[in-house]
Formats: structure tokens, sequence, C-alpha cells
């Protein structure tokens, strides 16, 4: 790496912040394929906090018997890897938008930051959660809290996690989520945590901040 790469780095490590509320989740989508294919090599990474209205989404690989039976929330199929799983209110979607070459992430690297910088939240408030290496995301005494997926382009990546914070979880029961029957789900509501959406998106913010820095 010569000096104009370190300068570079040096420069784009820390992904930028923008928060969006409730936010509809095509078009939130579309957004990130743009930004994703508009990127140059001095594109700033960013990280997108926001919710989304009721909807399920399918992975590519998603299998449609992961879906138990129609509650009618719609079912989106999308470009991320996993199986289904449930976006709604409540729930604090983090989309990482980043330059994992520049970055000299692998996938399974990043992934493991992400779910770091989850676990590294709740361990501010005392909750020891954990992460499983044959399935994705970070789980509390069993019951899944957060759920990833990625999609890989060109490098780049966008898609993200999903932290289940005050929110209706019985739609979870209409699917296996994340493609794991019996799977139970969790949120920071039920471990106790009573700080605000706004609070908690930005600490997760600055856990992934530091996570990607690190």
């Amino acid at each position: 790496m010569d000096i104009s790469d370190l300068k570079l780095r040096s420069r784009n490590v820390t992904p930028r912040i923008r928060y969006f509320g409730l936010v509809d989740y095509l078009t939130t989508w579309q957004a990130m394929k743009d930004f994703t294919a508009s990127r140059t090599e001095n594109t700033h990474d960013e990280i997108w906090l926001l919710q989304h209205p009721s909807v399920y989404t399918q992975g590519i690989a998603g299998a449609s018997e992961h879906l138990l039976y129609n509650n009618e929330i719609a079912v989106i199929r999308t470009d991320r890897g996993g199986q289904i799983t449930y976006h709604g209110p409540g729930q604090i979607i983090a989309y990482l938008l980043v330059d994992m070459r520049r970055l000299k992430f692998g996938v399974r690297d990043l992934v493991r930051r992400m779910e770091g910088a989850v676990i590294d939240l709740l361990q501010d408030y005392l909750i020891c959660a954990e992460s499983r290496v044959d399935a994705p995301g970070v789980y509390v005494n069993n019951a899944k809290i957060a759920a990833l997926g990625l999609k890989i382009k060109n490098g780049c990546c966008y898609h993200g996690l999903a932290l289940n914070v005050d929110m209706n979880l019985e739609p979870f029961s209409a699917i296996n989520p994340c493609g794991y029957p019996g799977l139970q789900v969790t949120q920071t509501k039920d471990l106790g945590i009573v700080d605000s959406m706004e609070a908690l998106s930005s600490r997760l913010a600055e856990k992934l901040q530091a996570r990607i820095n690190n």
C-alpha cells in the first residue's frame, strides 16, 4: 500500500451516519442499489439508521416453506443473503454501505464485526449476548435479537442488520426466522432496556463505527 492509499483509507475509513426514520423497504432498497452503483474509489462509506413498516424480506436463497402461513404482510424477494425475516416499527435497521476492498474486509470478517457491535451494545446494559458460527446473528439466552444479511457487489456491500427493540413480535410466528424452525426471538425491551429508539440507534452507530475502525 502506497502513501496515497493510506491517505484514502484514513480519509474514508469512518462511515458517515445518516438517520432516516420510518421509510418504505422498496424505496430504501433501491436507494442502496443506486448508492452502490454510483460509488467511486473516493466515495465515503455510510451507515443508514432507520425503521421499516411491516414487511417480510426473503433472501436470494430463501425457501418458500419458511413462510408458514399468510397473514397479509407483504413478502419481498430481495438480493441479500439469507432466508426470511420480519421488519417492522420498533426495530432498528442499520444498513452498511461500505467498500470492503478499501477496508480489506472479507465477508465473514464484516459479519463478525457487525455482530460484535450488537454484542458490545448489549454489554453496556450488562446483557450477555453471543454470535454463532453456523447461524449469523446475535442471540441472548438462545433467542435471536439481531438478524444479518448482506449483498456484495463489485467489492462493496449493502443491506446490514436488524436489531429488535420495542416491536410487535407476533409476525415472527408466521415464519421460520432466518430459516430455523422454532427459533425464538427477543428484543431489548423484554430484556429490561428502557432507552429510546433514538438513543439505541446512536449507540449502535457508534459501536459499528468502532468495530469497522478497529
